[in-house]
Protein backbone atom coordinates (compact mmCIF):
# COMPACT_ATOMS: atom_id res chain seq x y z
CA UNK A 1 0.00 0.00 0.00
CA UNK A 2 2.77 2.44 0.89
CA UNK A 3 4.66 1.68 -2.32
CA UNK A 4 1.53 2.31 -4.37
CA UNK A 5 1.04 5.68 -2.68
CA UNK A 6 4.66 6.70 -3.23
CA UNK A 7 4.46 5.66 -6.88
CA UNK A 8 1.23 7.64 -7.32
CA UNK A 9 2.83 10.77 -5.83
CA UNK A 10 5.91 10.44 -8.07
CA UNK A 11 3.81 9.83 -11.19
CA UNK A 12 3.90 12.96 -13.36
CA UNK A 13 1.72 11.81 -16.27
CA UNK A 14 -1.37 13.38 -14.76
CA UNK A 15 0.44 16.68 -14.31
CA UNK A 16 1.50 16.63 -17.96
CA UNK A 17 -2.10 16.11 -19.05
CA UNK A 18 -3.20 19.06 -16.93
CA UNK A 19 -0.48 21.24 -18.43
CA UNK A 20 -1.57 20.32 -21.96
CA UNK A 21 -5.19 21.06 -21.05
CA UNK A 22 -4.21 24.51 -19.78
CA UNK A 23 -2.26 25.24 -22.96
CA UNK A 24 -5.21 24.18 -25.11
CA UNK A 25 -7.56 26.34 -23.03
CA UNK A 26 -5.29 29.38 -23.44
CA UNK A 27 -5.07 28.83 -27.19
CA UNK A 28 -8.87 28.55 -27.38
CA UNK A 29 -9.29 31.84 -25.49
CA UNK A 30 -6.82 33.55 -27.83
CA UNK A 31 -8.70 32.27 -30.88
CA UNK A 32 -12.05 33.40 -29.50
CA UNK A 33 -10.74 36.86 -28.70
CA UNK A 34 -9.20 37.28 -32.15
CA UNK A 35 -12.39 36.11 -33.87
CA UNK A 36 -14.41 38.81 -32.10
CA UNK A 37 -12.49 41.44 -34.06
CA UNK A 38 -13.12 39.59 -37.30
CA UNK A 39 -16.81 39.32 -36.42
CA UNK A 40 -17.10 43.10 -36.00
CA UNK A 41 -15.40 43.69 -39.34
CA UNK A 42 -17.71 41.21 -41.09
CA UNK A 43 -20.78 42.87 -39.58
CA UNK A 44 -19.60 46.21 -40.98
CA UNK A 45 -19.04 44.74 -44.45
CA UNK A 46 -22.47 43.10 -44.58
CA UNK A 47 -24.18 46.25 -43.30
CA UNK A 48 -22.51 48.25 -46.10
CA UNK A 49 -23.61 45.65 -48.66
CA UNK A 50 -27.18 45.70 -47.34
CA UNK A 51 -27.26 49.51 -47.44
CA UNK A 52 -25.88 49.59 -50.98
CA UNK A 53 -28.42 47.01 -52.18
CA UNK A 54 -31.25 48.83 -50.44
CA UNK A 55 -30.26 52.16 -52.01
CA UNK A 56 -29.89 50.57 -55.46
CA UNK A 57 -33.30 48.89 -55.37
CA UNK A 58 -35.16 51.83 -53.87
Amino acid sequence: MTNSLKQFIRDEEGATAVEYALIVALIAVAIILSLQGVRDALIDVFEKIATTLSDASG
